[in-house]
């Protein structure tokens, strides 16, 4: 099983940016798919998750501002990020969930002026 992201980037605050993570196809249509971050000093947070169904859930500190998706179509993942703050600065990972959980590489966001 694997796991791509990328999208991350440097951003200046109140930018937006988008995440991808592409899946493979052999977990992607039966697994729950997160993205979590981990900033300096910090464990590993949740920030978002999307079922197979498609319902999501979001940190409370990014509630408004982020948006998880996913196409089926593609086996991908998608985190729109608005509205971004200097906190939001961390290294950013997809996780899949299917009888055992999966991480993909992570990929930096930095939001600085």
């Amino acid at each position: 099983v694997q796991l791509q992201a990328s999208g991350g980037g440097l951003v200046q605050p109140g930018g937006s940016l988008r995440l991808a993570c592409a899946a493979s196809e052999s977990i992607f249509s039966v697994a729950t798919m997160s993205w979590y971050r981990q900033a300096p000093g910090k464990e590993r947070e949740l920030v978002a998750v999307v079922t197979t169904g498609g319902s999501t859930n979001y940190a409370d500190s990014v509630k408004g501002r982020f948006t998880m998706s996913r196409d089926n179509a593609k086996n991908t993942v998608y985190l729109q990020m608005n509205s971004l703050k200097p906190e939001d600065t961390a290294v950013y990972f997809c996780h899949a969930f299917y009888v055992r959980a999966y991480w993909g590489q992570g990929t930096q966001v930095t939001v600085s002026s």
